[in-house]
């Protein structure tokens, strides 16, 4: 493995190893603390423009396998890892995680002190940075590269992401009960999945499909899914939930979650290092039963900015006591910012796509 380095916007370097690409990637320098699931991780739409740093020491052990994809192709700008596996142990590998991202051309680095990294980025914040296999290559040049990369903050990375055509997902209900349209603004394939687990024939529209397109398809709800970048300049989606609320119920999923906060009248923010990994605990405030989450998002709804009169808190955040879910008191829209299908993650929230279907079935 050639020598490689990841440099960090204010000159910190990190010296490790290239695996995958030795080309130049550039992005903002993240942790997830998930044990397993680095290639849902990696196929992960919401990652867009983001250089992913695993907690767990040894990533790659299981190798790679296509029927845990969740898009078509890796959509990190990078991978750190302290260890990598060269060698997978499981029968349902097809391929190791190295010629896996070499195939795909994706960076990655392994034996960077990702401790040390991560507790970087939790004291400083995420930052953008650049993984790089030009050791001849000056750290300041490298620098002023990196600080020249655009900010996260005011960034529509959906338009990069979404569908160009609306599709029907191609996995099909065993008994379908309901008709169900997502907005693609990133969306992952399990989350499809569980619609068609709960009876949902699904149809897949772009990000910029009008309200009055949705409409005329005739769902019976719709779904606003999980993606990358700042919700803020994402003015076009924000627009046509206004006009679909009242007029079919939505189910908002993260980057949906803070996109129908937006279209609400509320305010959002942009963590100081976000919420990455499959063990993040959230309390259900009318049950006070407590859900362990998967979680992926640098970006949170401010709660101060919703109306109380047209708001209800259903869900927050153990650790930071963030807003991590919220139902509409007159209308039958649900949201909440984690990710319920999980994948990577415990199972636990898997009952939301139930509540979806309930709130449907009310309208009856």
């Amino acid at each position: 493995m050639p020598a490689a380095r990841l440099i960090l916007e204010d000159g910190t370097v990190y010296e490790g190893e290239s695996f995958g690409s030795v080309e130049n990637a550039i992005g903002e320098v993240v942790f997830n603390t998930s044990l397993t699931g680095y290639q849902e991780i990696a196929t992960d739409p919401s990652y867009r423009f983001q250089i992913v740093t695993m907690t767990y020491p040894h990533i790659g052990n299981y190798g790679v396998e296509a029927a845990v994809e969740q898009s078509a192709k890796p959509q990190v700008a990078g991978f750190v890892v302290r260890d990598v596996i060269a060698e997978p142990s499981s029968a349902r590998s097809q391929t190791s995680l190295a010629d896996y991202f070499s195939r795909h051309r994706v960076s990655a680095i392994q034996g960077v002190d990702t401790r040390a990294l991560t507790r970087k980025i939790r004291t400083e914040g995420a930052m953008r940075g650049m993984i790089t296999a030009q050791g001849d290559r000056e750290v300041d040049s490298i620098v002023a590269e990196v600080r020249r990369a655009p900010s996260m903050s005011g960034l529509d990375l959906v338009h990069r992401v979404t569908v160009d055509r609306a599709y029907e997902f191609d996995e099909r209900p065993l008994e379908a009960r309901r008709r169900v349209a997502v907005y693609d603004f990133g969306v992952k394939r399990d989350i499809l999945r569980q619609l068609t687990h709960a009876g949902c024939e699904v149809t897949v529209f772009p990000a910029k499909a009008s309200a009055e397109e949705i409409l005329a398809a005739q769902p019976d709800g719709v779904v606003l899914s999980n993606g990358p970048g700042d919700p803020e300049p994402v003015t076009y989606a924000q627009e046509n939930i206004r006009r679909l609320i009242g007029k079919v119920p939505i189910f908002g999923i993260c980057l949906g979650h803070q996109l129908l906060g937006l279209a609400l009248g509320g305010r959002t923010y942009k963590l100081k290092f976000g919420h990455r990994g499959g063990n993040h605990p959230v309390k259900h405030l009318q049950t006070g039963r407590v859900e362990i989450t998967s979680q992926n998002h640098g970006f949170a709804v401010d709660p101060d900015s919703l109306s109380e009169n047209d708001v209800e808190f259903t869900h927050i955040n153990l650790n930071d006591q963030t807003l991590e879910g919220f139902r509409h008191r007159r209308e039958p829209v649900i949201a909440v910012q984690y990710h319920p299908e999980a994948a990577p993650g415990p199972h636990d929230s898997f009952y939301l796509f139930g509540d979806f279907m309930r709130l449907i079935d009310e309208l009856d």
